[in-house]
């Protein structure tokens, strides 16, 4: 776990640059060598698999298969999921973790906590309607959560919480 002064440091040094579609260069193989990395090039061949191709995607260009990668990584890491890259986006690449994440625990509400509750639908932990009201169920899958990964057991959702949902694995295929 890193500290706050520790991410301030690591953002600062990181001194990258902002990346989207039609960016190209060295930057953009490195961009591309870490979402590769974190699996996150997934092309579906239109038949309900998916492909994860290999270093071929790796080429300096930032075009629609980087762009799709970004939105996946994004999407992993609870970020909004719009294709560039900025400092957000870079320091979740070099931490392998969401970056800047509230504190959500009982009582909180919104698109985050509807998000926390997809995830733990996926992994089976909250088998309820996704309305985005952080409520006795939610802490209680939370806590459920908490355990069977090795957590803390105390049902609110911060920096070693976030890492573990960002875990799940919410690309499918068959």
């Amino acid at each position: 776990m890193t500290s706050f002064a520790t991410d301030l440091t690591a953002s600062a040094e990181l001194r990258k640059p902002v990346l989207k579609q039609g960016s190209q260069g060295e930057v953009v193989k490195e961009l591309q060598g870490l979402l590769l990395s974190y699996g996150a090039f997934v092309i579906h061949n239109g038949q309900g698999n998916c492909v994860f191709p290999g270093k071929e995607v790796v080429d300096g260009v930032f075009g629609a298969k980087t762009t799709a990668a970004v939105k996946v990584f994004q999407g992993r890491v609870f970020q909004t999921q719009d294709g560039i890259v900025g400092d957000k986006v870079w320091r979740s690449l070099f931490k392998g973790a969401p970056v800047d994440m509230v504190i959500l625990k009982k009582g909180a509400k919104g698109e985050l906590v509807k998000k926390v509750q997809e995830r733990l639908a996926i992994a089976g932990y909250y088998n309820y309607i996704l309305e985005g009201d952080f409520g006795s169920r939610t802490e209680a899958a939370v806590k459920e959560f908490q355990k069977a990964v090795g957590l803390p057991v105390d049902g609110v959702i911060a920096e070693r919480t976030w890492f573990e949902l960002s875990k799940i694995n919410t690309i499918f295929c068959s």
